[in-house]
């Protein structure tokens, strides 16, 4: 079992940035490749983008290249998310996930789940 606990969520202005943490404990943390997934209201879940085991390859989906960045510290078993010029669109609840398929990009690729972060972009 992994435990996942995202941080880091609040209320931020157009254009602002937030960096959410996800802390994992249990089983080896560099064992698992790492997705950023969110879910706004009303609307299905998706990814975000997903870092590999040793960070050597990162995805990100192209609502949030150049503006999102995904990193890892094996060390802290801690992945983040920087998030820097966000728009309105980018309100959701964001939620980390750890799965062991590279490159898998589907949220049913992914056997663990944090309970999720709220991030509200306002105008």
């Amino acid at each position: 079992q992994v435990q996942l606990v995202e941080s880091g969520g609040g209320l931020v202005q157009a254009g602002g940035s937030l960096r959410l943490s996800c802390a994992a404990s249990g089983r080896t943390f560099s064992n698992y490749v790492m997705g950023w997934f969110r879910q706004a209201r009303g609307k299905e879940r998706e990814i975000v983008g997903q870092i590999s085991r040793s960070a050597s390859r990162i995805y990100y989906a192209d609502s949030v290249k150049g503006r999102f960045t995904i990193s890892r510290d094996n060390a802290k078993n801690t992945v983040y998310l920087q998030m820097s010029s966000l728009k309105l669109e980018d309100t959701a609840v964001y939620y980390c996930a750890a799965g062991s398929i590279d490159g898998a990009l589907r949220d049913d690729a992914y056997n663990y789940w944090g309970q999720g972060t709220q991030v509200t972009v306002s105008s």
